[in-house]
């Protein structure tokens, strides 16, 4: 097949670019949320790439094989990052363009541009130093457990996994309290990927323009006056849009895992539905849902530079291929059996691979460790208050998240 002219934007995909006798499995209702573990084996059925439908009209190829989603995420040859000549023939108003749509960033950009965007997000986390963020996240997790410790009853994402990544991102960039609650709306509200998603992530966008503004004329200590002045010089847009991923992509994969894994350890038949007795620490419940949960269950969105063929699937050029995290590590588990070979982190791919392996990775797994931690110990007899079966899960492409985890306990005594 003949590449196209250098230098001239890659057509975007008619509808059905790719002969299949498989229609596109939805990937964003309730259905899906219910059952996404149903839908990955249905896609295995279409081989390595399955055809998937991730909003109304929208429809993209998803990798569930594990070695083929490895080779995709390290192939910048074949693949570019830069979404704008698919995003070109996308309705404005879609769901999905608040997650996928093109910003000047360290995602969505190749070559030298990534390099001068990723050294300054790098950088930037760099300097969480991990002693105080560990402390940040204790003290956050202690004001949060206090809100509802006295009552015996509590709800682990909306008053505990939900709040306590956006408190320690807000400290750290210096974003003040009263925007705090906007900054969890609009997070949340993109990657629901619902009709409120372009309101909710252009709020997010004023917060952070705002902050930016702000610290161009009063410069303090927090990381968004640091990325101000890096070497990579940054103008004003630039910074809110790497400000913008950070927190995003940062605060709701890790809420996502910090319920995921204390789902994981209350619903363990080791526990008896209760922490009392149970042996799972929060490091191995944690890696569980890594390799089998992991929060951002399906993104790593790569485009073909040219029409091509992959693992067997013929691809056009600019056509949306997406990685399934979640159906690539449950793929490899078959291969990789042995518990002590899973333990870690070192073959599953919830903080993707290549050039954009997730740069936050170390502080989110402190801040859930940190999270797990306190409140296992301060609430040493939790238990879910509904059957795992029963509870609710976020609708959405993107990610694996309860919406709620209901809880019980024995209320503590709080009084002086």
């Amino acid at each position: 097949m003949t590449p196209p002219t250098p230098g001239a934007p890659a057509s975007p995909p008619a509808s059905g670019t790719v002969p299949s006798p498989y229609e596109p499995l939805a990937l964003y209702g309730p259905d899906f949320a219910a059952d996404p573990h149903g839908h990955y084996r249905r896609l295995r059925a279409q081989g390595p790439l399955g055809r998937v439908r991730i909003a109304p009209g929208v429809d993209a190829l998803l990798v569930t094989d594990y070695q083929a989603a490895v080779d995709l995420l390290r192939d910048t040859d074949t693949f570019s990052k830069d979404p704008r000549a698919w995003q070109a023939g996308i309705p404005e108003d879609s769901p999905v363009l608040p997650v996928l749509g093109y910003r000047p960033t360290a995602l969505f950009s190749d070559g030298a541009v990534h390099t001068r965007y990723r050294e300054a997000v790098n950088d930037t986390l760099a300097l969480l130093e991990p002693h105080l963020l560990r402390a940040y996240a204790a003290q956050a997790a202690q004001q949060f457990i206090a809100t509802f410790s006295a009552t015996g009853t509590g709800d682990l994402i909306a008053q505990y996994a939900r709040l306590l990544p956006l408190r320690v991102f807000s400290a750290c960039f210096g974003v003040a309290p009263r925007d705090s609650e906007r900054l969890l709306h609009g997070v949340a509200g993109m990657m629901d990927s619902a009709a409120n998603a372009a309101a909710a992530y252009a709020d997010l966008v004023a917060v952070v323009a705002g902050l930016v503004a702000e610290r161009r004329v009063r410069p303090g200590r927090d990381l968004t006056t640091y990325l101000l002045a890096h070497p990579a010089g940054l103008d004003d847009d630039e910074a809110v849009r790497q400000i913008t991923l950070i927190i995003s992509a940062g605060h709701d994969p890790t809420t996502n895992l910090i319920g995921n894994a204390l789902l994981r350890m209350l619903s363990d038949t080791g526990y008896g539905g209760s922490l009392h007795g149970g042996a799972m620490t929060a490091r191995e419940a944690i890696d569980e849902v890594l390799w089998r949960d992991p929060p951002l269950a399906n993104m790593g969105a790569h485009y073909p530079r040219h029409d091509t063929e992959f693992h067997g699937v013929p691809l056009r050029a600019g056509q949306l291929v997406l990685v399934s995290f979640a159906a690539a590590n449950t793929q490899s588990l078959p291969a990789v059996s042995d518990p002590a070979v899973r333990s870690g982190d070192g073959a599953h791919l919830a903080w993707s691979a290549g050039p954009h392996r997730c740069p936050a990775k170390q502080p989110a797994l402190l801040m859930a460790m940190t999270a797990i931690e306190q409140i296992t110990s301060q609430l040493c007899d939790l238990e879910l208050a509904v059957d795992p079966s029963e509870l609710i899960w976020r609708p959405g492409p993107f990610h694996r998240a309860p919406a709620h985890l209901p809880v019980r306990f024995t209320p503590l005594d709080t009084r002086p």
